[in-house]
């Protein structure tokens, strides 16, 4: 069985509870998942896939071709989108079925209909759905990392996303950083591989120490050990927000320019959402969107206040 889901962290996390349904489904079937291969301790730690298949294209793209070897696959799954190029790049590769969701750039593959409005969870879990195939959107939990935390209980800032209009100011970070370092808080920053400068200027603006910056990319196990032994995760709408909701970490997400209804994390006590009701704007945009700026500071605050207030009761 190939699966493709050629996208980044967020995507992935998102996609766990269809891909452990593919499993349940397939229990004598080798899972492949065509993704980025950087993405392998992830993929390891859903328990769900036999191997990964390197691929991934710039800009989200659907990858140009796949390393496919071998006789067609008995069974090829779209979870990487709703249009032509993901599905003629499996049914390229001639599989005995393909579950895809119908578009009409592509007559001759039957399947449900798309919803744009849909929560992306939802959306694969009904896709499979479609096909006899019952998946729970809410099975989205990771094992708990072997790895040790780098700064048990602080509050993580992640000031990145995958574009900047999805991008919180990183002054506001800033506040909300000296805000809660002046309440007795650790506060530490992350950032990816090419957010470098964006993570030196929030310590800066901060004054965080050098012990409480951890950007350039940290390593899966790392990045997951922090995020798992967290007091709690702020971020955009991106990656480490999905790592939270799998480690069970409290957090709060900063949404903007797209909606939590499309993206947020499952309705539990120990996730805030943050969104000021707009006009949808563009996920991939090169200015912050409009609604991300019209969420404050005390917003950050008070969310975080009542994540405190929850107390320190076991996740269930």
């Amino acid at each position: 069985m190939l699966v493709l889901r050629a996208l980044g962290l967020g995507d992935l996390l998102a996609g766990v509870p269809a891909l452990r349904a593919l499993r349940r489904a397939y229990p004598a079937h080798e899972l492949v998942l065509a993704t980025p291969a950087e993405l392998a301790p992830v993929v390891a730690a859903t328990g769900a896939v036999d191997r990964l298949l390197p691929a991934a294209e710039p800009g989200r793209a659907v990858p140009r071709a796949l390393d496919w070897t071998g006789p067609p696959p008995d069974v090829a799954v779209d979870l990487h989108g709703n249009g032509p190029p993901s599905h003629r790049l499996l049914a390229g590769l001639r599989p005995g079925k393909l579950m895809a969701f119908a578009h009409p750039g592509t007559p001759e593959i039957e399947g449900p209909p798309w919803y744009a409005e849909e929560h992306e969870r939802d959306r694969w879990c009904r896709l499979l759905a479609a096909y006899g195939i019952d998946a729970d959107p809410a099975d989205l939990r990771l094992p708990r990392p072997t790895a040790p935390s780098p700064a048990p209980g602080a509050v993580v800032l992640h000031p990145g996303a995958g574009a900047p209009s999805r991008c919180w100011p990183v002054e506001r970070y800033a506040a909300v950083a000296e805000a809660l370092r002046a309440r007795g808080r650790r506060v530490v920053v992350t950032g990816g591989a090419d957010e470098g400068d964006l993570v030196a200027r929030l310590a800066k603006l901060a004054r965080l120490p050098d012990t409480d910056v951890f950007g350039g990319g940290l390593p899966y196990d790392r990045l997951s050990g922090l995020v798992a032994g967290a007091r709690a995760v702020v971020s955009g709408d991106t990656g480490i927000a999905h790592l939270a909701v799998a480690h069970a970490t409290p957090s709060v997400t900063l949404f903007g320019p797209v909606p939590p209804s499309r993206w947020g994390p499952p309705d539990h006590p120990r996730h805030r959402a943050l969104w000021h009701p707009g006009p949808d704007g563009d996920p991939h945009g090169t200015e912050t969107d409009p609604a991300l700026l019209r969420i404050g500071t005390d917003d950050v605050l008070d969310a975080l206040d009542v994540l405190d207030a929850l107390g320190e009761a076991p996740a269930p």
